[in-house]
């Protein structure tokens, strides 16, 4: 360890530093040794967090399966390497290997309006308050997450475009599909119901996110936009 030759993270360059080169490339770009280093936090006077963390690696000859392996003990074998670091060390591998092990759910892919009828099921039968949602998309068209924009009376609710293209945004989305029902059975799309649709048409251009559809929930049927030529 007297050897090995160590420069601090705050004299690095701010591309080099590990939370900062996370923020400006990406969590794929790091090293293993640096996302370590952001777990520690902190090295020791002798070495960086990122010299200490390629250092406990190299005892495991770099494999991250024998890493998993090791107590919070063997850990704090490391000089630099207290409790707390040991345990942040543990847990993360840990999550690692609970995710490996995690089934991934299969996204529900929307074909036609109907699928998004029935996809809205659960949330909107047999409601008698109107409700907002939009329905967040990929580009294979495979639902990311339903978002509800908005709850309203019996009769009518408020969909702000800046959450809804906001929501769209974060989860990095393709396309949506607008969804609201109305409580009454009502299928036929009120003058505020076109002219918000004709809204978030235009603002989806400008940001380069389709709106598929606007769908008209009701327990008895449904009215798509699509469908009628009107989107």
């Amino acid at each position: 360890m007297d050897n090995y030759q160590s420069i601090k993270i705050s004299s690095l360059a701010e591309e080099d530093r590990p939370r900062e080169k996370l923020l400006l490339k990406g969590k794929s770009a790091l090293t293993d040794a640096e996302l370590i280093a952001i777990l520690i936090g902190s090295g020791t006077k002798a070495l960086s967090a990122v010299d200490l963390a390629k250092h406990i690696l190299s005892s495991v000859d770099y494999d991250l399966a024998n890493l998993a392996k090791m107590s919070i003990k063997d850990l704090q074998q490391f000089k630099g390497i207290g409790e707390a670091k040991a345990i942040s060390i543990v847990s993360a591998l840990e999550l690692g290997r609970r995710r490996k092990n995690t089934e991934p759910q299969k996204k529900f892919k929307i074909t036609s309006s109907g699928d998004v009828y029935n996809l809205m099921k659960p949330e909107m039968l047999d409601e008698q308050v109107e409700l907002f949602y939009t329905l967040l998309l990929n580009r294979a068209n495979q639902v990311i997450k339903k978002v509800l924009i908005s709850q309203g009376g019996t009769s009518a609710t408020i969909a702000d475009p800046k959450l809804i293209f906001k929501a769209a945004l974060e989860h990095r989305a393709s396309s949506l599909i607008l969804v609201h029902n109305h409580p009454s059975g009502n299928l036929k799309p009120s003058q505020a119901d076109i002219r918000l649709t004709k809204k978030m048409v235009e603002v989806g251009k400008n940001l380069e996110l389709s709106v598929l559809d606007h769908l008209i929930f009701t327990d008895v049927g449904y009215f798509s936009f699509a469908d009628e030529a009107l989107i």
